[in-house]
This record gives structure tokens, C-alpha cells and sequence, in this order.
């Protein structure tokens, strides 16, 4: 099983491309998971409550999803979970797409927009999605970087990562 992460500030765009995502990947045969860290809270959240993210990822054809904080997780477990406990549920899965977690050590995907700082270690990227006028220079040096909405090419990206793994 692969785990990559994306991560990044509210509103920057992690949720739309995991919804990307899964069904371009999906059409390549790599079924995908979805664990998603809400660092709010997530009371209503719940993973088959139209409107939610977790409801979205499932909707795009997601092989599962789960969603935790730091108080539960869904299915509603009433005690403090990691992602990686959340993970084993989905070890028949081709890939785990965790949201969020930027303190976990997995493979990431920085998601920045014009002006936001990295918010995770830069030794865990395996590339950015940014806006196209982004400081490059804020990044690490040689880290491959795509446009926001360039969807295909991160797709591409991925496959071709998860095949040198």
C-alpha cells in the first residue's frame, strides 16, 4: 500500500484535488482511500452526509474514506486515532490519500497559494500544486511544482511515483 498526503492551509484547494484525483486515477486502476484529518472538529461530518468532503470523495468513486480529530473518528469511535490506525481498514487499497496530518511522516503534497508558507516538513514533498505566480523560490530546490487545476499532470505525476516506489 502507497500513503501520500496533501496538505495545506484552509480553502487551498486539498479537498477539490483529491476530488480530481480519484477517478483519474481510478481510470488507470488504483483504487484510492480517503482519510481525512479535520483539525476543527467534524461534528456533522460524517462520511455519507451529502454535502460533506468525506460524501465527495465517495461520490468521485473512492474506494473508502474516513474522517478524524483529535477527540473521534467516523465510524464514530469515541477515543484519540492516528492516521495510521486509520489506515489499516483500507490495506487491500492501492493508495491512502491522507488530507491534512502535516506532522505525519508520509510522502506529501504541499498545496500553497500565492504568499502561504510551507506548512510541513520540505523533506516530505514529493511536489507542489500552487498558483501559477507563486514564489518558486519559497520552495525546495528541484521539487516539481504544478498549476492549480492541472489535474492530468499531477495524475501523471502520481502514477509515475507510485510506480518508482
Amino acid at each position: 500500500m502507497n500513503i501520500i498526503s496533501v496538505s495545506g492551509l484552509k480553502n487551498s484547494g486539498k479537498t477539490a484535488l483529491i476530488e480530481a484525483l480519484i477517478p483519474l486515477l481510478a481510470a488507470r486502476g488504483i483504487r484510492t482511500a480517503v482519510v481525512k484529518h479535520h483539525g476543527h472538529g467534524f461534528a456533522g461530518e460524517i462520511p455519507d452526509k451529502p454535502g460533506t468532503d468525506t460524501y465527495r470523495f465517495l461520490l468521485n468513486g473512492a474506494y473508502g474514506t474516513a474522517i478524524y480529530d483529535d477527540d473521534m473518528a467516523a465510524l464514530v469511535i469515541r477515543k484519540a486515532m492516528t492516521a495510521v490506525e486509520l489506515i489499516e481498514p483500507f490495506s487491500d487499497a492501492d493508495l491512502v490519500i491522507i488530507e491534512g496530518a502535516k506532522a505525519e511522516p508520509y510522502p506529501r503534497i504541499a498545496m500553497l497559494r500565492k504568499g502561504q508558507p510551507l506548512t510541513s516538513d520540505a523533506g516530505t514533498l514529493i511536489c507542489a500544486v500552487t498558483d501559477p505566480d507563486y514564489d518558486e523560490s519559497a520552495l525546495p530546490a528541484g521539487l516539481p511544482r504544478f498549476d492549480f487545476g492541472n489535474y492530468k499532470r499531477i495524475a501523471a505525476f502520481l502514477i509515475e511515483y507510485l510506480s518508482e516506489q
